[in-house]
């Protein structure tokens, strides 16, 4: 394990090697002592992975292979993110959310609790890219939020409470809460009802 920075680990976590802890951010680049990484208790590490400085992960952590997570992010408990999967700096991450695998997180992100996030699901938060205007902001999926395999969502849209984003759909507007988001451009339907309780 490589480690910078102070680092913080749990009891009871397993890291399988390679593993780097606390890589500093560009703002820590040739400091010697910063904040790590902060992992609660029975997290499983899978090798490859690389969780940067500033980094606050809650219980019961666990990741696939090659998982990418950048500085100034906050993770809560019983998280589990797939392989291949990178999540960018400054977002938040609520409980119970469960990444697959290859799935992008852009910076100023907000995922609630007991989201769902399909294979290479994609979010963004540069509406005019590369230029950066106006700010960069993640989308906005709010608690239990369901989003498809090989679906985008585009910057600053919110995917309300137990929305469904179909596999392969692009968002380009709010998805109001207990709705579904079809197509490409996406449209607003009623739930199936799979999804109703």
């Amino acid at each position: 394990m490589t480690e910078y920075g102070e680092n913080r680990i749990g009891p009871n976590a397993r890291i399988f090697e390679p593993v780097t802890l606390g890589f500093p951010s560009r703002e820590r680049l040739g400091s010697t002592s910063f904040p790590g990484v902060t992992i609660g208790r029975d997290a499983v590490i899978r090798s490859g992975t690389i969780l940067y400085c500033d980094v606050v992960i809650g219980d019961g952590f666990q990741c696939g292979h090659g998982v990418l997570i950048r500085e100034h992010t906050t993770i809560g408990n019983r998280v589990a993110v797939g392989t291949g999967t990178i999540i960018e700096g400054f977002t938040s991450i609520g409980d119970d959310v469960r990444m697959q695998s290859m799935v992008f997180v852009p910076t100023q992100t907000v995922i609630g609790n007991g989201v769902f996030l399909g294979p290479h699901a994609v979010l963004t938060n540069d509406r005019y890219p590369p230029t950066g205007k106006p700010e960069l902001r993640g989308p906005a999926l709010k608690d239990g939020a369901v989003i498809g395999a090989n679906a985008t969502i585009l910057p600053g849209i919110t995917i309300g409470e137990s929305a469904v984003v179909a596999a392969g759909a692009v968002v380009t507007a709010d998805v109001p809460p207990r709705t579904m988001a079809v197509g490409v451009p996406a449209r607003i339907r009623d739930l199936p009802g799979a999804y109703r309780p």
